[in-house]
């Protein structure tokens, strides 16, 4: 089976294979308590300067997709299942999305400038962020997550941990699986 065609399982134990693939590559960090966010800048929905912390969204799952603006597969696959699964869940209580350009080549193009035009390009009402690294050195939230490059799909648990964290989700799976999720929650 293709990474890209990993299909999220209806519960987060039968996560564990494909996580334990990404694991053997030295990629993520599934189990683990997720560190808390490092980036130099934030934008809210509508483009406006803000804050985003993990810590002040206790209790809720949180859907972080890592990008760059010129990545092929982040508009091919990533901010497609971005926008799929944060419509989705837009009025749910339980539910918090996140996109981070996390830019470790290319800085000319992924830039800072690219998150609200990205916003709009996929009609994407969420927090953005952007964690720039330098040459030669990733930035903290690939580091920290140990993500393979963009696209990256990191799920967060309502405890705090990191139950999915790989290249891609199927938005139908993840869907199914959060709903089922949520139920327990309300």
């Amino acid at each position: 089976m293709k990474r890209r065609d990993f299909l999220l399982a209806s519960t987060a134990s039968l996560l564990l294979p494909k996580i334990a693939q990404a694991q053997s590559n030295g990629y993520g960090i599934e189990g683990q308590q997720a560190p808390e966010l490092k980036v130099g800048q934030w934008i809210d929905g509508k483009g406006k300067p803000t804050t985003f912390k993990l810590s002040d969204h206790k209790g809720k799952f949180i859907f972080m997709e890592f990008w760059q603006a010129w990545c092929p597969g982040c508009h091919k696959h990533g901010f497609p299942a971005l926008k799929k699964i944060s419509d989705e869940f837009k009025k749910s209580k339980h539910f918090v999305p996140v996109a981070i350009q996390t830019t470790f080549e290319g800085f000319s193009v992924n830039n800072a400038k690219q998150m609200r035009a990205i916003q709009m390009r996929y009609d994407l009402d969420i927090v953005f962020g952007h964690d720039e690294g330098s040459e030669g050195v990733h930035p903290h939230t690939m580091k920290s997550y140990r993500s393979g490059g963009t696209p990256w799909t990191v799920l967060i648990s309502p405890a705090g941990k990191v139950v999915y964290n790989d290249f891609s989700i199927s938005p139908e799976s993840a869907i199914t699986y959060l709903k089922k999720e949520m139920d327990k929650l309300a």
